[in-house]
């Protein structure tokens, strides 16, 4: 089982990116993310031909996730309990006994924003939501863009970015308390050299000298880790004409299991 996420920084743009991406690595699940394409204009037949089943929850010009996979996705939800949102952020699915989730965490801005404390809510939200979907089913994958570099590891020049947003503490907190609720960040904790930024500003050359974050993360239930066959970051993606800043991340497990 191939599982991705990628942010594609406007589906429209990136769509013969994505099609050439699909006809390449061919996954079995992939979430997309800031798709900012609204429901009724969604490429669908992009995937059907290539042999997906599509999910998507979007608007116009902003936000915007879906989940294509190569079967049936049942019992499909958009955003999370209990937290009233008009973006569309949030997107659920079930998946050959996976339930799979495709998440745009909010970016927060700066820590001084109006919407730093919306980001904070948002995944205080989600961990929430993780604890519900973990009772229900334990083969539990969050992927997404989740706006946050969990260590100094995870970020090109730590000490420029001390303190700022995506790197600050409450947001490390928060992403290691959503971790507490029983799941496994799987490029952090298994995929040894597969480890790797994921975004690189589009200035600066930040590409071409490497100066990234890692931000984008496939996070699994417990019954899943003993499954991890390896996970990489597509970079190949990155170096394309007019790319998203994102590049693909990509967890193989052998599931289901025998």
């Amino acid at each position: 089982m191939k599982i991705a996420t990628w942010n594609v920084n406007s589906l429209r743009v990136r769509l013969a990116q994505v099609e050439a991406w699909l006809d390449d690595v061919a996954p079995d699940i992939l979430c997309l993310q800031e798709t900012k394409v609204q429901d009724t204009d969604f490429p669908i037949q992009t995937f059907v031909a290539r042999g997906y089943q599509v999910v998507f929850h979007g608007q116009r010009a902003y936000n915007g996730v879906a989940i294509a996979a190569r079967g049936p996705l049942a019992d499909v939800t958009c955003g999370l309990a209990g937290f009233a949102d008009e973006q569309c952020r949030a997107l659920a699915a079930t998946f050959q006994g996976l339930r799979v989730a495709s998440l745009y965490v909010p970016n927060g801005t700066a820590v001084d924003s109006p919407r730093y404390p919306y980001k904070l809510g948002w995944l205080a939200a989600l961990k929430e939501q993780s604890r519900v979907w973990l009772a229900q089913n334990p083969a539990l994958v969050l992927a997404g863009d989740f706006n946050i570099a969990p260590e100094d590891r995870d970020v090109y020049d730590p000490a420029a970015w001390e303190g700022s947003v995506l790197v600050s503490a409450p947001e490390r907190a928060a992403f290691q308390a959503l971790i507490d609720t029983g799941l496994t960040d799987a490029l952090g904790s298994l995929a040894g050299e597969g480890r790797g930024f994921s975004w690189w500003d589009y200035r600066a050359a930040a590409f071409r000298r490497d100066q990234g974050l890692r931000i984008d993360h496939i996070l699994l239930g417990s019954p899943l880790v003993a499954t991890f066959v390896r996970g990489f970051v597509d970079r190949k993606a990155r170096a394309h004409p007019r790319p998203s800043d994102h590049a693909p991340v990509v967890v193989e497990l052998a599931w289901p299991p025998a």
